[in-house]
Parts: C-alpha cells; sequence; structure tokens
C-alpha cells in the first residue's frame, strides 16, 4: 500500500479515521439507514480529500495573500448571506443552500481563518503580545465570530475564539494582556446576553446549568441521551436493539447524539474505542507538529487540534449534560457532509507537511 499512498503517509491517522468511520456507518446503518447510505459518500470523498491535499503544496499556498485573504472573506461573505435568508434549520441560520447543495458557511471560515492567523502569528512570533498586533488578529477573529454568534451557533463561535486564544497563549503573550482579553470576550457575552440574545436562545445555555428544567422540553433531549447512555452497560444492547434510538426517544441520533446512541448499542466497550481512536488521531496529529520546523506549520497543526478537540469535548459534554447542546458534530464521527469535508481537508493539509517536513 506504499506505493499507492507513499512512505510518508500517517497510518495511524489513517487507522484511526477507519474506526471512527466504522463506529459512524453502524451507527448509522442501525439508526438512519438514509443517512448511513449518504454517509459512505462523504467518507470516501473525505478520503479522496486527504490523498490528493498531501499532494498540494499548502505551505505555497497559505503564503499567498490571495489565497488565504479571498477564502476568508468567501467565507465571510456566505455568512452575510445565510443572514439575509429567511428559513431556518432546527431554529439557526447556520446553514446555506446553493444549487441544491446545502452546506455550513462557518467551515469556510475555519479554514481560512486558520491560515489568516496562522501566517499572522508566525510572521510576528516576537511581536504577538504588542497591542496592535493583538488587535489585529482579534478583528479577523471577531468578525466572523459576530456573524456567527448571531445565527445563533454559539459552539462554532467558542470554537473560532478559542482559535485565536490557543495562538496568542502560544505566542508569548504576557498574562495581564491575555487575562484582560479574557474580561473582554466575559463583557462582549454580557452584552450579546442583555441585549441580543432571545428567550429561547438563552433557554439552550441555561438547560445544561439546570438539567432538571422543562424535562419534556428544551432538557429533553440531554435527559434521553443520559438514559440511553446509562442503561448500555459493559457491551450494550446490541445492533439494532437501542430503544431509546429505535424508538425515536433519542433525537438527532446521526449528529448531535450520534455518540448516545452508538454507546446504547454497543456499551462502554464501544465508546472506549471510539474515544480511544479519536485521541490517538490527537496523539498523531501533535506528533507531527513537535517534529516540523517552522512556527506556520506548526500554528496550522495546533489551529487543527483546538478544532477537533474542541469539538470532540462540545459533543461528548452535550450527550452527557455537560455543555450546551450547540449542534456540534463529532469529528470524522458525526453524519454530515461540510464538518467531514473540512476535517478531511484539515487531515489532508496536515499529510502534507509530513510529507514535506521529511
Amino acid at each position: 500500500m506504499n506505493t499507492v499512498f507513499g512512505k510518508q503517509f500517517d497510518w495511524g491517522i489513517f487507522f484511526s479515521l477507519i474506526i471512527l468511520a466504522t463506529g459512524s456507518l453502524l451507527s448509522l446503518a442501525s439508526t438512519n439507514p438514509a443517512s448511513f447510505r449518504r454517509q459512505i459518500f462523504w467518507y470516501l470523498a473525505v478520503f479522496v480529500l486527504i490523498y490528493f491535499g498531501r499532494k498540494i503544496n499548502w505551505r505555497w499556498l497559505g503564503g499567498q495573500g490571495w489565497f488565504r485573504h479571498g477564502l476568508y472573506w468567501m467565507g465571510v461573505g456566505l455568512l452575510v448571506l445565510s443572514h439575509l435568508q429567511r428559513t431556518t434549520i432546527r431554529g439557526t441560520k447556520s446553514w446555506l443552500t446553493i444549487a441544491g447543495i446545502q452546506f455550513e458557511p462557518v467551515e469556510i471560515v475555519k479554514i481560512g481563518l486558520l491560515f489568516i492567523l496562522a501566517h499572522f502569528f508566525s510572521r510576528r512570533h516576537v511581536s504577538a503580545s504588542q497591542i496592535k498586533n493583538i488587535f489585529l488578529s482579534f478583528l479577523y477573529t471577531a468578525i466572523p465570530a459576530l456573524l456567527v454568534v448571531t445565527h445563533p451557533d454559539f459552539g462554532s463561535t467558542l470554537i473560532i475564539v478559542s482559535v485565536w486564544l490557543g495562538f496568542l497563549f502560544v505566542s508569548g503573550i504576557k498574562k495581564k494582556r491575555l487575562l484582560l482579553g479574557i474580561v473582554v470576550a466575559v463583557l462582549a457575552f454580557v452584552v450579546l446576553w442583555t441585549s441580543f440574545l432571545k428567550p429561547y436562545q438563552k433557554d439552550r445555555l441555561t438547560a445544561f446549568v439546570f438539567p432538571e428544567k422543562d424535562p419534556f422540553g428544551i432538557n429533553y433531549n440531554v435527559i434521553q441521551s443520559k438514559i440511553a447512555i446509562g442503561s448500555a452497560g459493559i457491551f450494550g444492547k446490541g445492533f439494532g436493539l437501542g430503544t431509546q434510538s429505535q424508538f425515536h426517544f433519542l433525537p438527532e441520533a446521526q449528529t448531535d447524539f450520534i455518540f448516545a446512541a452508538f454507546v446504547e448499542e454497543w456499551g462502554l466497550f464501544g465508546g472506549l474505542c471510539i474515544i480511544g481512536a479519536f485521541f490517538f488521531l490527537i496523539y498523531r496529529l501533535i506528533m507531527i507538529g513537535l517534529r516540523v520546523g517552522d512556527n506556520y506549520s506548526k500554528f496550522v497543526i495546533l489551529g487543527t487540534v483546538i478544532i477537533f478537540t474542541l469539538q470532540f469535548f462540545i459533543n461528548i459534554g452535550s450527550d452527557l449534560g455537560l455543555m450546551p447542546v450547540t449542534g456540534i458534530t463529532f469529528p470524522f464521527f458525526s453524519y454530515g457532509g461540510s464538518s467531514l469535508l473540512t476535517a478531511g481537508v484539515l487531515v489532508g493539509i496536515i499529510e502534507h507537511i509530513k510529507f514535506e517536513s521529511r
């Protein structure tokens, strides 16, 4: 197989993705056969993206202003366009449909912003803590973050802002200035809460703080998720035998709560296999980042690790009632095209970085 993929191909990443894909397809085949068939197509597209993505000179592309700024502003423009539409999906305007193709513009923004911030901080690594550089990098982050949070999409907003904060942290910013940035972010959230958020949006955030609130309304999904996980046992109830998912007590069993649906049928053992595969994927990405020699590549890998890890914790946390339910997907596990393709592009970029740094 080395003749197909090349000796520098990271097989640890590949087999981690195979385990995650297998678990996802098993769950979808049991709970949603239509999504199962579409997910096979998306996984094939992801592996094609990774294969061809490692052959593209991303370091050169990322260094071209027309590419990184073009990708970023295209994503921002699509976010603005999504705000202008009247239709909503699951209560948000996060999705956009063009020529019959439905996608999330924020996924394009993630890649564009990652390139911009990686280039920005790698060129200003020593002077990143200067006020003007903090402000400029914050401006790049704040524009899409403001558009995304008013969709509302709190999970994606958290991911976007966390990438920026992570880059600031590793750039050696002074603690006082980092603390000031956090205080500003908290004050901005207070203003958003008091002046912009609607009652149903506030309910989504307070539901996880008060899990007993409205058990047949805002907290219904999380309660059913806890029942699914708590009743699974060591090896689960078996394929197609999960009561919460099969009888549709568990909503969104293919996206927000796919982990709960999987654990119900495959138990604690199956859940630990999925979690182990994901963390081995993160481990391999970190190891590649530690071995590359240039700061730009390190920042790209760091941003990818932040994006994947936060998505994982938000998704798993919402299933366990530890985080608000925000619709954030489990990387390479939840059903969906936009998030899967974005994750595939990011892994393809890192495979290229490893190949180039050999």
